[in-house]
């Protein structure tokens, strides 16, 4: 069954999903086309009006959410030097 798409907001943009979860690094390509990678880089992604069982929280490396419609992601790129 294909998922419904689903509306989302990253950093004051709304996006259009066609997914039931999202990574990490799918958030972040989403915040910063194109996202600049690189050891000196770090991302933090906070989000809030998820899905009832954790309605906001925080996102590392590696982590999924499920996405729920009208989300709200924050993401943040912070240079280590």
């Amino acid at each position: 069954m294909a998922e419904k798409p689903k509306t989302i907001i990253v950093n004051g943009q709304q996006k259009i999903v066609n997914a039931d979860e999202l990574a990490f690094d799918q958030i972040v390509d989403l915040a910063f086309d194109p996202s600049q990678r690189g050891p000196q880089i770090e991302f933090t992604v906070d989000y809030r009006k998820g899905d009832e069982k954790k309605p906001k929280g925080s996102l590392v490396q590696g982590q999924t959410v499920k996405i729920k419609d009208g989300m709200i992601f924050n993401v943040t790129r912070t240079d280590k030097s």
